[in-house]
């Protein structure tokens, strides 16, 4: 009696190639993703560092001045 599940096979191996390529390709293509997100963020943190760091030399520039 056959079970309600089929057997398993291993895929021909022109299958098991093709699946292969396919995993490599999703792979860089999922690290260019991260990549990317990990760019922008570091040049987002930048620009508000640098926005931060001129802000705060204009809020000290009055206190100097008045000394």
């Amino acid at each position: 009696m056959v079970g309600f599940r089929e057997r398993r096979t291993a895929p021909p191996g022109a299958e098991r190639e093709a699946r292969k390529v396919f995993r490599q390709a999703e792979a860089k293509k999922a690290l260019s993703d991260y990549e990317k997100a990990q760019k922008a963020l570091h040049e987002n943190r930048e620009r508000l560092k640098t926005e931060r760091l001129a802000r705060e030399a204009k809020s000290r520039e009055p206190a100097a001045k008045a000394h």
